[in-house]
């Protein structure tokens, strides 16, 4: 059961809200979450189908940025706070798939969204993603680390094609795989209204970007996200889906939490989803 939290800054005021699935295919649930508004930090992270715990993977990297930025005030959390969680994973990922996995690899993909002071910072390794919707229209602000992605930039597939491409789910970074992890960065500017989509692949896989920003332009978050999550079960979700939508409103000062909901229509009442 998850519900969407309200989390005050000294300018924006966010809402988020949280779903995850195991689908209809597989047996368990190899991606993992973590919703944290109060400090402006939100984390999906897939576990690598068909290597040794993937759901053990996914859960360690989210375990470790959470004990890391556990009980900091917004303030003190830093891109360099983030980036050693996910480099920390990474050692013990090498460790456990010598220990406890017989060699076999425990691997991880990892999206991470930081807010702060009217900034994002994105983190990323692998394929999950993130999407900035702004003025109705949606952009993916992160970039898959895959082999399809490799050969579009080489100019050897076009980008329509790449979806579909018998390689698509072949990935060329992930947390645990090799001794040094190549972190990508981005920071930018946040707007009044931007809503930022975190997903895994099992999201996309499902549902094209096209039918993803008409279904966030649709209605608040908390109804996009169940109709994110229900349109990619409908579609027989082969594969773990997991969705944080993060919605920035800037406040007007001296107002209350309780002020906000009633002046805005994104703040509906908390709603739980059962899953």
């Amino acid at each position: 059961m998850e519900y969407s939290r309200l989390s005050e800054g000294a300018k924006y005021v966010h809402l988020s809200q949280a779903l995850t699935h195991r689908g209809t295919v597989r047996e368990i649930n190899e991606d993992a979450m973590l919703e944290l508004p109060h400090i402006g930090v939100w984390v999906v992270a897939d576990g690598m189908g068909g290597h040794a715990a993937g759901d053990v993977a996914s859960q360690l990297v989210i375990d470790n940025i959470q004990q890391a930025v556990d009980g900091l005030s917004p303030e003190l959390i830093s891109v360099d706070i983030l980036k050693l969680a996910l480099q920390n994973s990474n050692t013990q990922l090498q460790q456990m798939s010598q220990t406890d996995f017989e060699g076999k690899v425990a691997g991880s993909t990892v999206v991470v969204l930081w807010l702060y002071q009217g900034d994002y910072h994105l983190l990323w390794v692998g394929d999950s993603r993130i999407y900035l919707l702004r003025q109705q229209k949606m952009t993916m602000i992160t970039k898959d680390h895959s082999q399809v992605n490799d050969m579009v930039d080489e100019g050897l597939l076009a980008a329509e094609d790449a979806e579909s491409h018998p390689l698509a789910n072949v990935i060329t970074r992930a947390v645990g795989v090799d001794s040094q992890l190549d972190i990508d960065y981005r920071t930018g500017k946040v707007v009044e209204g931007d809503t930022f989509l975190l997903c895994s692949d099992g999201l996309n896989k499902e549902l094209s970007d096209t039918e993803i920003e008409a279904t966030i332009n649709s209605g608040n978050i908390i109804d996009s996200g169940l109709a994110l999550l229900h349109a990619s079960l409908v579609r027989n979700a082969r594969d773990n889906v997991t969705c944080i939508l993060v919605k920035n409103t800037q406040v007007t000062s001296g107002l209350s939490s309780k002020d906000i909901s009633e002046s805005n229509d994104d703040f509906d009442k908390t709603i739980p989803v059962f899953i």
